[in-house]
Formats: C-alpha cells, structure tokens, sequence
C-alpha cells in the first residue's frame, strides 16, 4: 500500500524544486506529497547551494558541516530565509510540525526541534539546529518506534546519542527501536571512546585496537559499569533467545545470574561451546562481528579444491568433520569447483560429511530472477541425483554478493521462488538452503522456508551482515580464508563453524532403498521407544512428529498443525546412534515399486491425525499437510502452464499422479498422502500406527490404498470435486488462506492468477480432473488387484 499524500510534504517538494530547480548539479524530487530520500536528496543540495557550495552532492558531506559551523547554530536569530525554510521542511517531512515556511524561525519550528531532540535522547532546551542536528534531520532516520522495533533498543538508541553525541564523529543516529548498520557502528564508537581512543583514533571500525581492549574487558557475573552496559546493549541488538522461548531484552549496568544465563543460551546458540555465560572475547566477537572471533577453531570447511586423500587427512587431523563442495559449474567454467569421480568416497573414507552447494554464478543482482532460479534448482537436481544424494538431503543455493534489501525483494526471493518451483517440478526430492549474508539469509527463510541457512560470515563489510543478528536456522557460518596442511595434503579452505543439531550433512551416497518390511520394523523400534520415553503426548503421535521432523518442522509447518517433541527426537537420535542404527528416509512400495519419502509420509500422517476431516464437503489445515498441499502446487503449476493447457481437466488428465514426468503432485506423492490418511485414521480408531503400518506394507492394505482413501475422505465423485474444489476457496482459517497462497506461487510464480479469481467454470473443470483421477486411480486398483488374483499371487 502506497503512503498517503501528504500537503506539507508536498509543499516542501514544491518549494525545493522552484527555488533551486534552475541551479546547476540540482535534481528534482518527485512532486508526489509523499516522504523518501529524493526528497531529502533534493534538500540538502539547496542547502549547499545556499551555502556556496558549487559541486553539488546527495551526501551531506565533511564540506556541507563544516560550512555550517562557519555559519553557526541555525536558529531565531538566522537571516538566511531559505536554510530556515529547508529546516521547517526537513521537519515535515520527518513527521514534525516545522512551521509555515515563511522563512523565519519562529515557535513552531523551536518546538519541533526540540520534540526531535527530546525524542533523540539530547537535551531538549537547547533549541537551535548545530550542523549534525542538520545532517540528522536531512536523513529518513525516524526517532520513534517504528513498526518492527523495540522500546528497549530504542532506550539504547537514545542512551548512546546522549552519551557520546558531543564526540567530533559520532552522528545522530536514529532511535525507531531497530538493530541498524549505523547502530552497529555507533556501538563500535562507543567501545573505542570507553576505551580512551581519541576522535582521531576512534574509526567505527572493529579493528585490531578494538580487538585488544576488549580482551582487556572480560566480564562475568558480578562485574558492573559501563562495559556491562555496552555489552547488555549488544545482547538486546542480537535479539538471543532464552531458554524459556522469550527475547533478550535486559539493557543494564550489572552484570546479574540473569545475565550469564542469557548468555549462556546466546552462547549455545552461537556455537560458543562449552558455554561458561561469561562476557570473554569470543563472546564479545560473536555479539559485534559476522565472523564472530575468526581465530576460533571450526569443524567445517568449503572449497573449491579437489578433496584428495591427503588433504581429506590434513582436514581431519585439523578437527574438521563437514566439508562443503559444489554440485555442478556450467561448461565454461575454468575453476573445476564441481565435485570430481571418487571424490565422495575419498571424503566418506576419511570420517568427513559433505553438504552441497549449487553455485552457477550468483555474483550480480541481473543473475537472479525466478527463470533462473528454476534451472539452476533442475541443474543441481540432475547433478545431485548423478551423484547419489539422498532425499531429503539440503543444498545451498548462493547469493554471493552484498545484497540490498530492495535487490532481495526485486531479485533475490523471485530466484528462490524459482528454486522451490524448480525442485518440486522434480519431484521435491531435495530440500533448498540459502547460503548469504545473514539479512540474504534471514529474507529467503522467511518468504520462502529454507530449511538451514549457511551464512556468509566473513565478510564484515556486507550490509547484509551489518546490524543483523545470526538467522535462527544456521547451520554453517563461513569465518575465515586460511591454508592448511604441506605437501599433497595443502589446501586452501574457509572455515566454518557448525552448529551441532543442525543440517546433519551426508555421510553416504547410493544408499540402498529399504524394502518396505524393513521400514515396518523400524516402525516398531521407534514406537517402543516412543513407549518407554513417556512424555504427555501418544505414543504413535511421537512416532508420526518423528518421521516428519527434518523436512516438515519449519515455523510454518508448526503454525499449520504445531511442534514436535523436540525431547523425543533427540531420544531418538541418541538411541538410533548408541544402536549404531540409521534413519530410514526413503523405502520401495512393494505395490508400485516408487520410493516412499518418509518424512512426507509422516508430516501428512500427522496433519491427518491431528486435525480429522471437517463434516460434509468442507476442508481443513489437516488436509493441507496432505493431499490439499499437493492439491495446491499443482494448482500453481496448471496456471503457470495455462497458455498450453487452457482445460484444466486436461492438464490433470495428462499430468495428475502419474508414475513419471515432473511436478509436485505425482504417484508417489498421491500414494503418500492415501497411505497416511488411512494409517492416521486407523490410530485415531485405535490401531497401533505399527500394526496399521503392518497392515498397508506387509499384509496386503497396500492392494486398496485408493479405494480406501477415496471412499473415507470423499465418499463419491461429487464429493471429490466438492472438497478439492472448497480446499481453493475457503476463507474460514487465515492460516490455511495464507499457506494456500504461499504454496500456490511456490509453482506458479508471482502473481498468479489465485482460484477465487478464476471464472467458476474454469475452476469446476479442473476439479473435476480430480474426481477423475481418484476415479481412475480405484478402477487402476481394483483391476491391477483382480489381475494379481487370478495370477494366484494373492
């Protein structure tokens, strides 16, 4: 939503334009009555020219202040009309009354200069502008909480600009409550200055000086004064979360239990380990920089170097266990970055893992668009499955430049969209991840789920890593160029640092698929322990949350049927690990031969379970973690390809839940979402989900999967088209509109044309496609199972 015209600002846009639009090196701000930095561009140039400044610039620059402090404080007694009114409209348009923009500084204009200053944390009585009060106010900085801020980092905001305003480089900077770049380098300032560094010594920059004080400030429990203040202020700007699930937010001068507790928990997440909740300087580095201390040891590595077996033993012998490489590079390509024949043995051999990484190019914002996206997500499907990856298995997809938040909505998330059509289309084996700055990082989470992000650390300078904290789903965070090793074992790496829990990495390629006996077994083991772990919640719902848990335990999968027992799941993991035992992630269907994704399986099992069907033709969030999901991807796909399949009907005649080709909803997706419907509603009766298991894998319910499914969830063919049809239209759950919309521009795009909006006839058809294929899928059944009959196999 565009903002609302506003008559002052356009008054001021007016006024700038006429009264400097004739002077050489001007630029003219759009006349539109709303706020925005041409505006503010357009101000301070008219201040310059105003005071003599030929060479005009957007920057309000070391020529521009000092010029003012040859004019003095802007004030009542300024005879300049011009500077006076440039001041009265910088102020509306930061949202304060500035006056009539007559020329003179009256009341009006004192006032809201002194509401600024007050709301800026300095003292309000003096009401005149000093030349950084001007520099401040001819920015878009807010000095009110603004939507996504803090009240307490707001306090600090305010806290340090009262302390250290008066210091020759230190700038106002705003107080809206939000972690910034210039936050960040402000509390850089503030260290230097506390520690006795001149204003020619204080740089704003984490520096080798910086460093050396701070190894000199070590704090713990007990200590107070103002390091702890700094130190407090960084912890709130990291915004760390508790243990008991809320946000840090206790700016403070003493340095309680409460304290190391919370840093205890910022350390734990930060991978600071063992945590000891005391304020040393890897601490200090974790809380300031992206790299945190770089000197700090790592278990992880990327390279673009050939993992030999000497260098797989240098990597080892130096601690390191995770080793990233990449998938694929186009044929041009001169750096032989891809992963090479028997490389993977080589690193399995020696102990390590690998996480892959899909790089093509990723180095200019014009790389990333949707189109893009979707082929380098085919390209590393093609090169992951050549290699043997798993399903299941995470790839970082790169943004290897310093991203703005305006080329991440524009570029970056259209390319991810792409990334997440991409995979689907090829039937979701993979997962996407991000690697990039921590806000690239933080974004692409955020609108498009990546499982783990694998952050750009190292480069302090990016904006992106800049006045953000860590993103909550890191996995690895790159910190450090270094070489290791002599001989054939040297290699140049960068260093990682993992964070334990998180992307388990691979350890294995061309696992072999486990028959379906195999998997019912493991069914069994896992719902004993699941017995023997007690806990409030069923057992067989332990087992369903277990079997989701790596792919289908983001924050949207939680919001659509809620959390898993995370206790349970690393009980599971201790016990598979003690027993030597391995997750099973894909098993063989003995009736259509397709490879069951097990953690599909078990997210749309316990949708189903949790959330039974609604009465009549009406649907819930407990469909959408099933079929209704696939329902709407392959929604997004008929539109996306609408200019070739006009006819819904047709488009699901030829491509629903069929054994090959590409999409989101194919056979094995239909067998999974049929399978645990049924097994869920065999638990909900009171069937253990082992036995129900049994049942469908081993004692022959597989033969009637479809006709199962078809008659309990939709009874008939009306019906079908009924429930697939309300599943696209239904308003009654917000959380269920909103995953719809989500899901359907993961295949279509954006925009795409969203059901409600399609002409009711058109959306008819193409339910009707649905009805069909349950239809044909029974009549399929019915007639593959007479045929097995009268072959005397069953």
């Amino acid at each position: 939503m565009e903002a609302m015209v506003d008559d002052k600002v356009l008054e001021a846009q007016q006024w700038v334009n006429s009264t400097y639009g004739a002077v050489p090196g001007y630029n003219r701000c759009p006349e539109n009555g709303r706020t925005g930095w041409s505006t503010m561009y357009s101000l301070t140039r008219g201040l310059q020219h105003e005071l003599g400044i030929t060479s005009l610039s957007d920057a309000f620059g070391p020529t521009t202040l000092s010029r003012l402090a040859a004019l003095g404080a802007i004030g009542p007694d300024t005879t300049n009309p011009n500077i006076v009114n440039i001041v009265q409209y910088a102020l509306f348009c930061k949202g304060y009354w500035g006056g009539p923009g007559d020329g003179v500084y009256g009341v009006d204009t004192a006032s809201a200069i002194a509401e600024l200053k007050y709301n800026a944390g300095l003292d309000a009585s003096d009401t005149n502008v000093q030349p950084k009060i001007f520099k401040a106010l001819l920015t878009m900085d807010a000095y009110v909480v603004l939507a996504g801020g803090t009240e307490t980092i707001r306090s600090i905001q305010k806290w340090l600009n009262s302390r250290y305003f008066s210091r020759r480089d230190f700038f106002l900077i705003p107080c809206d409550g939000i972690f910034s770049r210039d936050v960040q380098k402000a509390l850089f300032l503030a260290i230097q200055f506390e520690l006795g560094l001149t204003d020619d010594e204080a740089t704003g920059v984490f520096g080798p000086g910086t460093q050396a004080g701070l190894r000199n400030n070590l704090l713990s429990q007990g200590s107070s004064g103002i390091f702890v203040s700094i130190f407090t202020a960084a912890m709130v700007f990291n915004r760390i979360r508790l243990s008991n699930g809320n946000t840090y937010a206790n700016f403070t001068s003493s340095f309680t239990s409460s304290v190391a507790s919370a840093v205890s928990d910022f350390q734990t997440f930060s991978a600071l380990l063992p945590p000891n909740g005391r304020g040393d300087f890897a601490t200090w580095c974790q809380l300031l920089v992206s790299t945190g201390d770089p000197s700090r040891p790592g278990t992880a590595v990327d390279c673009i170097t050939t993992i030999t077996d000497a260098r797989a033993k240098t990597l080892y012998s130096n601690g390191y266990r995770f080793v990233g490489r990449y998938l694929d590079e186009k044929p041009w390509g001169t750096l032989n970055k891809r992963i090479q024949p028997g490389e993977l043995d080589t690193i399995f051999a020696n102990g390590l893992k690998v996480f892959p990484i899909s790089q093509y190019y990723g180095e200019v914002v014009s790389y990333f668009t949707y189109s893009q996206g979707f082929q380098d997500a085919v390209d590393a499907h093609i090169a992951a499955t050549g290699y043997g990856f798993s399903t299941g298995t995470v790839i970082y997809f790169s943004v290897d430049y310093d991203a703005t938040q305006d080329e991440i909505e524009s570029h970056i998330l259209p390319y991810f969209r792409g990334v997440v059509a991409g995979l689907a289309d090829r039937g979701k084996k993979y997962i996407h991840g991000v690697y990039g700055s921590r806000n690239v990082s933080a974004q692409v989470t955020a609108h498009t789920y990546a499982r783990w992000s694998f952050v750009s650390g190292m480069s302090t300078g990016f904006s992106g890593n800049m006045g953000f904290p860590l993103p909550e789903n890191w996995s690895f965070n790159q910190i450090q160029t270094l070489w290791l090793g002599t001989g054939d074992g040297r290699i140049e790496i960068d260093k990682n640092i993992y964070k334990p829990g998180s992307d388990p990495a691979v350890a294995s390629v061309n696992d072999p698929i486990s028959e379906a006996d195999t998997f019912v077994g493991y069914i069994s083991t896992l719902l004993s322990w699941a017995r023997s772990y007690g806990g409030n919640r069923p057992a067989d719902q332990l087992v369903m949350e277990f079997l989701r848990h790596e792919d289908y335990n983001s924050e949207q999968w939680k919001l659509l049927i809620g959390s898993i027992d995370e206790g349970f799941k690393n009980h599971v993991l201790d016990r598979l690990r003690a027993n030597n035992m391995h997750m099973i992630r894909e098993f063989r269907d003995p009736f259509y031969g397709v490879d069951i994704k097990v953690s599909h399986l078990g997210a749309s099992c316990n949708a189903a379970y949790l959330l039974p069907q609604p009465a009549g033709t009406y649907t819930n969030r407990g469909d959408v973690g099933g079929w209704g999901g696939d329902w709407m991807t392959f929604y997004g796909e008929w539109r996306r390809d609408s200019d070739s399949y006009s006819s819904g009907r047709t488009y699901c005649h030829e491509k629903l839940a069929k054994v090959d080709g590409v999409g989101t909803f194919k056979l094995r997706d239909l067998i999974e979402d049929a399978d645990a419907y049924n097994i869920a509603k065999d638990v909900r009766n009171g069937t253990s989900i082992w036995a129900s298991m049994y049942v469908n894998y081993s004692g022959g319910g597989h033969l009637s999967r479809f006709k199962r499914f078809y008659e309990g969830r939709f009874v008939n063919a009306a019906n079908a088209k009924a429930i697939s049809r309300d599943i696209l239209l239904t308003t009654a759950d917000p959380i269920l509109s909103t995953g719809r919309a989500y899901l359907i521009q993961t295949t279509g795009g954006v925009p795409t044309l969203m059901p409600h909006l399609l002409p009711s006839n058109k959306l008819d058809e193409f339910c009707q496609g649905f009805a069909d294929m349950l239809l044909d899928r029974v009549g399929q059944e019915n007639a593959r199972v007479a045929a097995l009959r009268a072959q005397g196999k069953i």
